[in-house]
Order: structure tokens, then sequence, then C-alpha cells
């Protein structure tokens, strides 16, 4: 029995082998450009900016459709009734009369509303039939062949007007806001994609550093059998190689944790390990600051955010202003029948007209409507204010990011040839300690200055990409290629 359950678990225990065999871990080689392309439709952050550009696309073409006819049909079939109802008759006496009737009716409507005016248009046609029950029962037909309907407000704020003054420009700047978080998901790729070439070099950093130590951990030990080096020297190699491993051990947890942020972000599987590439630099690319920030306040969203705010403090105003008096029109024209058969209901037909024109005029409301208008015209000083101040710091940020950006292609070079000589320093620094003409002090002083300037290296690289897709982000312009940033949102709305 013991022999069974242990070829049981054997087996077991293959199978499990077998399963982990099936699923290997990948190796995907991924430069910035690729890993931005990936962000860009898997990540979190897009679905997001693409569900807020739906929201603002659904809201533009809700507003447009109210520009637009609408064609409605409307009915009661049927309408059933027998109760009591209570009737006064011509003395001021009540009495209860008993009313048992069957109804159906329909009408269809076409309305428009009327931008220039602000008012409403209708052209109606309606059916009406009753069938009185009971004994004695009959038949009334009412029709509306056509019917013509204004609705007209007169002195008060036009509302097509303004909506059709706000709403495009609300949507060109929804637009404008979705392609800017598509730019801050490729920021945020930057970022973690650095941090992963930053984990991987400091990784790799850490095992040649590590290696170099036992490697002269070993070299030293000879030296000391003949006497070559003090106890101490020894002591202060071994001092260094254990300190290497203990590094080596946090960079490789450190790299783990960056490999799982960038797959997280990107959508990957957890199969799937990363080779990230080092990017390069863009050669000659300088920014002019004047015509950064002209790209800027022409296509970035902030440009149609002042207008809309604007607009709407206008609005307001206006809004206050035409609620100091109401006035409005209602006219109804068109031709009415009646009689107990369909036919007689639309032959003859008689005149239906409707005028009536009602107003509301405050003779004394204590000043309540003019503080409404005082209150609205203060709150549009206060948005054209706070618009003034937003628009200097927006200038200032984009001088900013124009001098952070051409400042940072010279720190890149610099680190760069730091970067260089550090590693030579280093590697000459080895060779001389292994003659014996300098101490482990200089070759730890060597070595510290080669890891700091590898990763003020892959640092300043950072930085030079995040000010250069900031840029972007900002103008929604591509400098690299010299044209607008742009997409087909018709078609991104209907994935």
């Amino acid at each position: 029995m013991k022999r069974m359950y242990l070829f049981m678990a054997v087996c077991w225990g293959l199978c499990l082998c077998g399963a982990r065999a099936e699923e290997p871990t990948r190796r995907v080689r991924l430069t910035l450009r690729e890993a931005i392309q990936i962000a860009q439709v898997n990540s979190v952050d897009a679905a997001v900016a693409l569900n807020e550009l739906r929201t603002a696309y659904w809201e533009y073409r809700t507003h447009r459709a109210d520009q637009l006819p609408e064609v409605m049909f409307t009915g009661t079939l049927p309408s059933y009734s027998k109760q009591y109802a209570k009737y006064q008759q011509s003395d001021g006496s009540y009495t209860y009369v008993r009313n048992n009737y069957l109804g159906l009716n329909g009408e269809i409507s076409i309305t428009q509303n009327i931008a220039l005016t602000g008012g409403q248009i209708a052209l109606n046609t309606s059916l009406d039939f009753t069938r009185q029950l009971g004994h004695g029962a009959y038949n009334e037909i009412m029709s509306v062949p056509v019917g013509l309907t204004l609705t007209q407000p007169i002195f008060g704020v036009n509302d097509q007007k303004w909506k059709r003054r706000i709403e495009p420009v609300r949507y060109e700047e929804a637009k404008a806001a979705f392609m800017e978080s598509v730019e801050n998901v490729t920021i945020s790729t930057i970022t973690h994609y650095f941090n992963l070439l930053l984990a991987k070099d400091s990784r790799e950093v850490c095992e040649q550093n590590l290696a170099n130590a036992n490697k002269l951990y070993d070299i030293a030990v000879a030296k000391r059998k003949i006497g070559y080096i003090s106890e101490s020297e020894l002591m202060r190699l071994e001092q260094s190689a254990l300190q290497a491993k203990a590094k080596l051990t946090d960079a490789r947890s450190n790299y783990n944790a960056m490999m799982f942020q960038l797959r997280s972000f990107l959508g990957l599987s957890e199969r799937d390990e990363i080779e990230p590439v080092l990017p390069g630099t863009v050669e000659g690319v300088r920014m002019d600051y004047q015509a950064v920030l002209e790209k800027a306040l022409e296509n970035n969203s902030f440009a149609k955010n002042i207008l809309r705010r604007q607009l709407e403090a206008d609005y307001d105003v206006a809004t206050a202003k035409g609620n100091r008096r109401s006035i409005n029109l209602f006219a109804s024209v068109g031709y009415t029948g009646q009689d107990a058969s369909l036919r007689g209901a639309y032959n003859p037909l008689r005149d239906n007209q409707i005028v009536e024109v009602g107003f509301s005029i405050p003779i004394l409301d204590w000043g309540k409507r003019k503080g409404q208008v005082k209150v609205a015209e203060s709150n549009r000083e206060v948005v054209l204010s706070q618009i003034r101040q937003e628009r200097m710091e927006f200038n200032q940020n984009v001088f900013l990011l124009v001098e952070n950006f051409n400042n940072q292609a010279d720190q890149l070079e610099i680190a760069a040839e730091v970067d260089t000589l550090a590693e030579r320093r280093y590697q000459t620094s080895i060779e001389t300690f292994m003659v014996g003409k300098i101490d482990i002090l200089d070759l730890n002083d060597a070595q510290s200055s080669k890891d700091d300037a590898r990763q003020k290296h892959i640092e300043e690289l950072y930085y030079y990409w995040l000010y250069f897709y900031n840029i972007r982000s900002v103008t929604l312009y591509d400098f690299l290629n010299n044209r607008t940033l742009d997409a087909d949102f018709e078609e991104l709305v209907k994935r």
C-alpha cells in the first residue's frame, strides 16, 4: 500500500512539472515606442479616457439632435372608463352622474426648435374617437387634419443660440482632453519603462560588482598566503564581497517589482519577461518657445476650456437679465372637424385657432432680480480674472518645459561622457589594485563613481524623453513628423 501511495505521489509530481512546463516564461524584447503603443491600447488609463470621450460624444450628439426635427407619435389605445363623477347643476347643487365610455386617440407631431429666435414650431395631425356605451350608445369623432403651433419667448434668453455656441466648444475641449489623456498614458509608460531600465541596470551592475569582488577576494587570499597583504585588507575585501551579494539581492527584488508594475500597466501576462532597450535621443531637435506656445494655444484643451467658461459666464448674465421679465407668445392655427362618422369628421372642416400672449413683469421685487444680474456679472468678472491668471501660469509652464528640454540635451551629453570615463577609471583601478598600487578604499571609490555615473546617465535620458513627451502632450503636436496629433473620433467611440 505504501508503494502504491509513493507511486501516485511521484505521478502527481510529474503531472505538476508537466503543467508548469506548458507555461514557460516568454522573453519579450520591448522598445520604448512599442511599450507606448501597447499602453495606449491596453492600459486602464486609456480605457478611462476612451469612456470619457464616448460620454462627451453622445452629449454632443444629443445637442445636435435637438437642432433637428423630431417626429413623435402619441396615442391611447384604448381608454375605457365606467365610473361616477361629481357634477354641479345650474342651481349650484351637486349630483353624481354615471360615465361609461370607450376612447381611442392618436397624434403625429413634427417639432422643430428655432435657433434664431429660441422658439419652437410644431406641425401636428390628430384623431380622437369616443364611443358612449350603455343605453343609447353612440359615437363621436373629432379630427385635426393639420395644425401649426408656435411657442415663442419674448425678451427672454435664447437658450438654443447659446447652446449652439457652447456645445461645439465643449466637444472640442473633450476631444483635446482625450488626446492629452492618451499622451499622459505615454508619460506614465515612460516612467514605468525607465524604472525597469534602472532596476535592470542596477541588477547587472550588482552582478558585475559581485563577480569582481569575488575575483579580487580570491586573488587577495593568494596574496595573503605569501604575506603580500595584511589580514585587515583581506577582511575588507571579504566584507566588500558580502556587501555586493546583499546589494545584488536587493537589486533583484527591485527588478522583479518594477517588472511587475510595467507588465500590469501594459496589461501583459505574468509569463512575459520584458527586456527593455535603452532608447537613443533625437539629434538636432531644439524647441522654440513661441512656436511651442502657439501650438499649445491652438490645440490644447486649455484654450477650449477658457472659451467655454467665458461663454458660460456670458450665458449666465444673459439668463439673469432675461429673467427680469417674461413674455411668451403661443399661437396655434389649423382646421378641425367633428361628427359621428369618420368621413363627417373630415368634411366639412372648421377653423381652429388659438392666440395667447402671457407675461410676467415684476412690479415690486425689492431688487431681487437686479441683484441676480449683479451676481452673474460679478461671477463673470471672477471667471475672467481666473482665466487671466491661468493663462499666465500656462505660458510659464510651457516656457519652463521648453527650457528644461533644451537644457536636458546638454545634460544628457555630459552624463554620457561621465559614464564612459567612470567605467574606464573603474577598469583601470581594478588592474592597478591587482598590482598593488592602490588600496581597497580607492577601488571602492572608483566602483561607486562608476555605478552612480551609470544610473545618472539613464536618469538624464529619462528626463530627456519625459520633457519631450510633456511638450507633445501640451501642444498635441508631433515635432518629429511635423503634424498635429489627431484621431478618428467617430471610429473610436464605436469600438
